[in-house]
């Protein structure tokens, strides 16, 4: 893993209030670029390949719907946790986070996302 993807995960562990998991995926192939969870019990490589599926039914509604438009992010709220999946512009990738909703920002939370996400595509 790159040195830049090794700093992106620990800088959102250490400044995201309620941080429970993140990884970067491949749409195409659905190879993780990296993941980290502080809960041994939350495997992020696997949310992200199940979350794959959500991103592609998602593309496919959009050319359905004929809509000239791009996925920003998709939300999911659980009962106690908030998941953010963070398309790239390109549509190549996206960044998967896992936080607690009971301690994130969600608007500090998809800023701190939207900052990374501009800087990974020139990385990857």
């Amino acid at each position: 893993m790159s040195d830049f993807l090794q700093n992106f995960q620990n800088d959102l562990k250490e400044n995201v209030s309620g941080f429970i998991a993140v990884s970067v995926t491949e749409v195409e192939t659905g190879m993780s670029y990296c993941s980290l969870s502080v809960r041994p019990d939350f495997d992020p490589e696997l949310a992200s390949a199940y979350n794959l599926e959500v991103v592609k039914a998602k593309i496919n509604a959009i050319k359905a719907l004929g809509l000239d438009q791009k996925i920003n992010d998709i939300l999911i709220t659980l009962t106690d946790q908030i998941h953010i999946i963070d398309v790239s512009e390109d549509g190549q990738y996206f960044i998967y986070l896992a936080v607690d909703a009971k301690k994130a920002n969600l608007g500090l939370t998809r800023a701190t996302l939207g900052k990374f996400k501009k800087d990974i595509i020139s990385k990857l």
